[in-house]
């Protein structure tokens, strides 16, 4: 924990909070929700608020003046409470560890809130999440006679300074891809040996599933980014498939899309295997064309160039792999540009290549130049319409370049092909 880099945070933000007018933030994190019963979810932070304060315990709210002056407010010091769920910070000592300019526990929020708010318009609440401002402060804001404030969403603020990485978060963010490669890695040598071992039994999906959540925890990340996906054979084909009873034989694909939560920051790995060890000769095709996709997106992304750029790359491998082995007919699809024009790609690839990575799997930030002049562009229907070019990439952002081919049974499509899917 670094209170330094977390108030240097909130500073930047006040700072851009001035130049549009001052006023007064509030966040909260996110709430507790209850599984079943009276037991709830492992409880994760929200992202935009431990993104300002590096605070991750639940019934927290920061306030952030334009002036740059924070107060916290979070749960009270209970040692009846903390015998059951542990030690928490508490009001006195937060100010120290955090590197706030006030604390004080959570029952004061709406009595602050009453008294600080209508002084300060305009204020500046995340529309990207509104339901995680609860009746109190919404109470609060009543009482407080707030109607006569300017309300300000902060979410584009937050989203643009989310959307570069420092050099902390960098470091975070490659030590969870390295985390995440070694469960990958774990994954393919359980499939390996379990074949070497009985050629003709099954893997389940959950056993290999099992494999990568286990390196995570062991290798010191506190949670998956998000569910893994874990599709044995035609499964595949489903780009989000859960890892259920399904047994992955030789002779199939196996694909995973697994990445791990480290420090609050997500990875994200998506790789495909032969679950023998060998590729058929169909398969094979196809994962080459996949590869050399992601080659070409690679290679199209660096600073300076378009954000898109990479996803019209690897379209455009993926277009002409689909012409090479008949996935698309060259007598109805007369070359790559109108396979690309027509949109017929899709049918087997039919996701975006990349997304921001961060604190989110798909983390925040605008795709748009919207500090651009609009271009037009044809609309697909023989008319032009305005749009705002994709903004150019810079240093500090950080994204996935993940092409797929899935191809599921089809009169038109090779036999040979059925049931292969590749990201």
């Amino acid at each position: 924990m670094n209170p330094a880099l977390y108030r240097q945070r909130r500073l930047q933000l006040a700072s851009r909070m001035r130049a549009e007018g001052g006023g007064i933030a509030v966040l909260a994190t996110a709430p507790e929700h209850t599984r079943n019963g009276d037991t709830l979810f492992p409880f994760r932070h929200d992202s935009y608020f431990h993104y300002l304060t590096g605070f991750d315990e639940p019934e927290s709210w920061l306030l952030l003046h334009a002036d740059g002056r924070s107060v916290l407010f979070c749960r009270p010091k209970n040692p009846g409470r903390e015998t059951w769920e542990g030690v928490n910070l508490g009001p006195q000592a937060a100010p120290a560890v955090l590197g706030v300019d006030e604390a004080q526990a959570i029952d004061q929020l709406a009595d602050s809130l009453r008294q600080c708010v209508p002084q300060q318009p305009p204020l500046w609440l995340l529309s990207a999440a509104p339901s995680r401002h609860d009746v109190r402060l919404l109470d609060a804001l009543k009482a407080g006679a707030a109607e006569a404030n300017v309300q300000r969403d902060l979410t584009p603020l937050l989203n643009d300074m989310r959307l570069f990485k420092d050099a902390q978060e960098l470091s975070t963010m490659r030590h969870a891809a390295a985390i995440s490669a070694r469960a990958h890695v774990r994954a393919m040598r359980f499939c390996a040996q379990r074949f070497a071992d009985a050629p003709a039994a099954g893997v389940h999906e959950y056993e290999i599933e099992a494999e990568v959540l286990h390196e995570f925890r062991r290798l010191g990340a506190q949670s998956p980014a998000y569910p893994c996906v874990v599709a044995a054979g035609a499964n595949a084909c489903t780009l989000h498939h859960a890892a259920g009873t399904a047994a992955l034989h030789a002779g199939e694909l196996c694909l995973i899309d697994a990445g791990c939560e480290l420090d609050g920051y997500a990875s994200d790995i998506t790789r495909t295997f032969p679950a023998n060890g060998r590729f058929s000769s169909a398969q094979r095709e196809l994962y080459d064309i996949v590869v050399a996709a992601q080659q070409a997106a690679l290679a199209a992304t660096r600073p300076g160039a378009r954000q898109r750029d990479a996803h019209h790359a690897a379209v455009r491998v993926l277009a002409q792999g689909m012409l090479d082995t008949g996935l698309l007919p060259r007598p109805q699809h007369d070359g790559v540009d109108a396979v690309i024009a027509s949109g017929a790609y899709k049918q087997f690839f039919m996701h975006a290549t990349s997304h921001w990575l961060g604190r989110d799997v798909h983390d925040v930030g605008e795709y748009d130049a919207l500090d651009e002049a609009q271009v037009e562009q044809p609309d697909g229907l023989g008319g032009m319409e305005r749009k705002h070019p994709t903004r150019r990439l810079q240093p500090g952002m950080v994204m996935t370049l993940e092409p797929g081919l899935y191809v599921r049974p089809s009169p038109s499509v090779p036999e040979r092909y059925w049931n292969i899917g590749i990201r």
